[in-house]
Formats: C-alpha cells, structure tokens, sequence
C-alpha cells in the first residue's frame, strides 16, 4: 500500500500552495523561527506565553525582549492564546526550552491535529527520563513519530533573524515529511537540508551545549585556541561514540547538526552556553552566571548530568561530559576539571 501525503503538503512540495505555521514558544529562536516562515511565504502565528508579550509584538512588530530592532514580517500574527495558534496549523513549531517542553505539551496536545507535522527546536535530554525530545513528543501527545521532525544546526539565533546565510537539518525519520518541513521553512538567507537520522540530529544538539560550557570555562580561565579546538575535537568524538551506541549514523556528527553546530555553539559569544561557562571559568557560582545571562541556566547545565547518566547506562566512556557534569552539579573546581582531564591515562587517538 502506497502512502501518500495530504493534498496540502503535495502542493506545497510542488510550490503551489502556502502553509498555517504555528510557532509555539516567543524567545529569541522561536522569534526567529516565525521569521523564517512567513520569509519562506507561509502564514504565521506565534505564541507568546505571556498576554502583554503578544500584545506588544503584535502591535509594535518587534520583540524587544529578545530580539530587539527586528522588525518580524505582517504575516506574523501574535498571540497568547496556544489553541489560537495551533488549531488547524499544518506544522507546529516547537520553541520552548527542552526541560519544560512536557509540560507545555501536555497543555497543547487537544490542539494539534492528526495530520499536524511537529517540528522540535529544543536540545537536550529530558531530566530523569533519558528520552530524546521526540520521544518526549511522541510520548505526550501520541502523535506518530514519522510526523514528529528536529531542527539542527549551527543556527545561532540573532545571526539568523538578521538574514546572515546559514544553513540547518532538518530530520524526520519519514523524508517526504522531512521534506514537507524543509519547504516551509526556507527562506533566502536559511537553506534546510533533510536527513533521517533523528538520533544523531538530537545528540549532537543536546551534547554539544555541554562541549560550549567546557569552552567557556577554558576562556574563562585565560587559556586559548589550542585548549579551545581540543575540547571542539575530542567533544565531538565523545558525542559520537553515545550517539553511534544509541543506533545513530557516525556520518550525522560530521555534518551540519554534528561539527557544524559544536563549532558555532562553542566559539560564538553569542551562544548562551559558552557564555555561561565562561563565567564558570572566571569563578562565578551558578546563580551569579544565571543572573549575567538574562535569569536564565543554560540548557548545558541541565543536560550535562541528562547526558552523563545517559552514557553511563550505556557504559559509553564521556570525559568532557562527566567533567562538566563535575562543575555544575558536583561542585568540582574549573582548575580541577582542566587537571584532570589533562592527567587521564594515555591512549591511541
């Protein structure tokens, strides 16, 4: 039996039709997403938690909290209302931070429809449970995984919202929905390329936050590019190990939501993560590192333990993640992070 997309979505791949995106989540990336979508010529809603947020962006066409100075497109529309923004969308687009991703799912699962394609912007590994943020998805709403996609890539947000070229993945284990989302959301300054491998797209974008705090903190503590491009390295060989022991493709990590992501997060001030743990390096607690970065831990801090119980369920030896780990939940110092990383046994590369 042949399977076959909905009329919609064939019109869409031929160019014939424009999509309803719904963008649930108002920070800085979702603000972007939104952007991206209606440049890519869709209609689209976006969902601000907060009613004066809406109510703001809507009539100034700006999002001052975040993204101040970016004047979003008139198909935007902002709202506070997420049955508002996510009935009858044909992609809903998830822009809320990993950690309370299940909980605002659980509140708009009755909005999505059966043939709704979800697509998750969140990194990480949900705390306690291990799962992936598609299995969270999967889990929480009973969608079928072939309609649930991840976004990755080196995709600073600031640097997209102002049309600089870039380019993601998109990943979806069914590749005709892969490339449903892919046509939705390419714009002239955003080029989206398709893959299957949804593990590998997802550990790359969770554990790299958790390389970028361990940059951070090398910059932090005045040491240099040598420092720098040795953890990039030996980051990314961890990383694919845990990702090729979870059924991952090794080639994944070598891509745009591999190298191409670990690279960007982990040299870019512009990242939260390797802000924050530069912080770490100048000998900043976690409250006062929150505090410098807008109130708000970085996704790193919370997925280095997600990522380190992970590896060791699956006996995958991670000695940047479990040193991290070490830092931000141990209360092991920077210096002795570096000393004993440095004083590991020696082996063959």
């Amino acid at each position: 039996m042949s399977f076959k997309l909905p009329l919609i979505q064939q019109e869409l791949l031929k160019g014939t039709c424009l999509m309803h995106v719904a963008v649930m989540g108002a920070g800085s990336w979702g603000t972007t997403m939104a952007k991206v979508a209606a440049d890519a010529g869709n209609t689209v809603t976006l969902w601000a938690r907060r009613e004066d947020a809406a109510r703001r962006i809507q009539i100034t066409r700006e999002n001052s909290d975040y993204l101040p100075g970016l004047t979003l497109p008139p198909s935007v529309t902002a709202t506070s209302s997420a049955e508002e923004a996510a009935t009858g969308a044909d992609i809903v687009i998830l822009g809320v931070p990993s950690q309370s991703l299940r909980g605002n799912l659980e509140q708009w699962t009755p909005f999505l429809g059966t043939s709704t394609l979800i697509l998750s912007l969140a990194k990480g590994v949900e705390h306690g449970t291990g799962l992936r943020m598609s299995e969270v998805i999967a889990t929480v709403t009973g969608h079928p995984s072939d309609k649930i996609a991840v976004l990755s890539g080196p995709n600073l947000a600031r640097e997209i919202a102002m049309e600089q070229p870039a380019a993601t993945v998109i990943a979806c284990s069914d590749h005709s929905h892969a490339k449903v989302i892919q046509a939705a959301v390419s714009a002239p300054y955003f080029r989206p390329y398709t893959v299957t491998d949804v593990i590998g797209a997802e550990l790359g974008g969770a554990c790299k936050n958790v390389i970028a705090l361990a940059c951070g903190m090398a910059v932090g503590k005045g040491l240099g590019e040598n420092t720098v491009a040795t953890l990039i390295t030996r980051g990314l060989a961890e990383i694919t190990r845990l990702g090729v022991e979870l059924g991952a493709d090794a080639r994944t990590f070598a891509g745009l939501a591999g190298l191409g992501d670990l690279v960007a997060t982990c040299n870019s001030p512009l990242s939260r993560n390797r802000t924050f743990g530069e912080r770490l390096g100048r000998g900043d607690s976690l409250e006062d590192a929150a505090k410098a970065t807008h109130g708000q831990v970085a996704e790193g801090v919370i997925s280095s333990e997600s990522v380190y119980h992970l590896a060791e369920d699956h006996g995958v030896e991670m000695p940047i993640t479990q040193a991290v780990y070490g830092v931000c939940h141990n209360a092991v110092s920077v210096d002795e992070m570096i000393t004993a990383l440095m004083g590991r046994s020696k082996k063959a590369e």
